[in-house]
């Protein structure tokens, strides 16, 4: 007998994992229906088996796999091994977003035959002749995420949509019953996107009541209750304008007025930014974000990671917030508070900016560099002697490897018919990392 790992190996008794619309036994084809009807152990939600009890033999075992989704690997494996024929029901297309591919991962993948059928989402476009081929697939079908508020965390249900939302063009939604189409569309509200996108709702698909609502607009569909099984299938009306990600200027930032000053300047900004060394997934921290600058463009660069900022000046966090809004982004959670407040909740940062410590610059140091993940990079920026001097005691205190770079830019400034140069205020910019701990060295 081949081992099962050879090339060409196929299980002669598989653990078929079947696709079924609502419409039960109609929309499977022969084969499909001769496994069904041949199963020993058939698999599924309430729903499915319900639909098709018709056609599951008498003596056949049945599992609802409702709550119990971490116990169906075992099931499989333990029925397998007493040679029963194994049937697991899926909704649509087992490999979207199914059951399919968590089975995969738990079980050799010979064991698995996986009869595809339909997806909703595809039957949901061809109901309102939507392309599809280059749309973006998103599931909120999970727990009760909650109602979406500008400014959440990457552990919100909604907040993947979100993000797809500002990137995408064409989405396809797979709800639930909690998170629902007037729920994202009152999610599009608060985003401002209200105006970009249409969408249409399909639901009960393939049911005596199936019924399809397209063309509505966010503020319609956040006020009306959809049928469920329900499909949420979004295109924009507005197109997206390009996004500058680095280097905006000092103007495009509100700031308070009239003591302009609390924005980090365009040219330490762009130092600042390329020194912490970010990633598209980057986790960031920005400490004493001021007018937000340094943390809305990590945002912006960091389209798959997420940025935390803090700023303990309630007139300075208003106006980052403003910021926040006009630029359009998902990917930024801003607090009122003064650090190390709140830092204990947020997940260890790949990159940490300090921009101001409301003079607790020395535990901070501390306390970041202690958090960072491997690799990662505090930057620091101080205009006074005594907060470069506080740092880069407190670095060597903590066995950091660090540097100084001292920058001072001077801009052009028009005299009568002609420009002199205006130096700004000089800068220090400190960089650091985590220092090899000497048991770490040896090995």
């Amino acid at each position: 007998m081949k081992d099962s790992l050879e090339p060409g190996f196929r299980d002669p008794n598989p653990c078929r994992v079947i696709g079924v619309l609502d419409d039960g036994a109609a929309s499977l084809d022969a084969t499909a229906l001769a496994h069904l009807r041949t199963a020993d152990l058939v698999i599924g939600a309430t729903r499915q088996l319900q639909t098709l009890a018709a056609e599951i033999r008498p003596e056949a075992r049945q599992r609802d796999l409702g709550g119990a989704l971490a116990q169906v690997p075992g099931w499989v494996d333990a029925a397998r091994a007493e040679g029963l024929r194994v049937v697991v029901l899926a909704s649509g297309d087992p490999l979207c977003h199914g059951i399919a591919a968590y089975l995969g991962a738990r079980l050799c993948l010979d064991a698995l035959e996986v009869l595809p059928n339909r997806s909703t989402l595809q039957l949901a476009c061809a109901r309102i002749g939507l392309a599809w081929q280059d749309a973006t697939i998103v599931s909120i079908h999970g727990c009760d995420a909650g109602e979406w508020a500008a400014g959440a965390e990457p552990g919100h249900g909604l907040y993947r949509l979100a993000q797809a939302l500002r990137q995408h063009d064409r989405l396809l939604v797979l709800t639930s019953p909690d998170n629902s189409p007037d729920r994202v569309a009152r999610l599009l509200l608060a985003e401002g996107l209200g105006e970009d996108f249409q969408l249409a709702v399909a639901e009960c698909l393939l049911q005596p009541g199936e019924r399809v609502r397209s063309g509505l607009s966010a503020a319609e569909a956040a006020t009306l209750r959809f049928a469920d099984p329900n499909v949420l299938l979004l295109w924009r009306v507005q197109p997206r304008q390009p996004a500058v990600r680095f280097g905006l200027a000092d103007a495009a930032y509100a700031q308070r007025q009239p003591d302009k000053g609390l924005i980090t300047k365009q040219e330490v900004r762009a130092v600042s930014l390329a020194r912490l060394q970010l990633c598209a997934d980057s986790r960031v921290w920005d400490i004493g974000a001021g007018s937000g600058s340094v943390g809305l463009e990590a945002a912006r660069l960091c389209p798959q990671g997420h940025v935390w900022a803090i700023e303990k000046n309630a007139d300075d966090v208003a106006i980052a917030a403003r910021n926040r809004a006009a630029m359009g982004l998902s990917n930024h959670t801003l607090v009122h508070g003064k650090a190390p407040e709140h830092l204990d909740r947020w997940p260890d940062p790949d990159a940490v900016f300090i921009g101001g410590s409301g003079g607790e610059l020395a535990g901070l140091i501390t306390l970041c560099l202690a958090r960072l993940r491997p690799g990662g990079w505090l930057v620091m920026n101080f205009v006074t002697l005594e907060n470069l001097a506080t740092a880069t005691q407190a670095l060597t205190d903590a066995g950091a490897v660090w540097d100084v770079l001292q920058l001072q830019a001077a801009r052009s400034k028009p005299i009568l018919q002609m420009h002199r140069m205006a130096a700004e205020n000089p800068v220090w910019i400190v960089c650091a990392q985590r220092g090899t701990a000497p048991e770490e060295a040896s090995t």
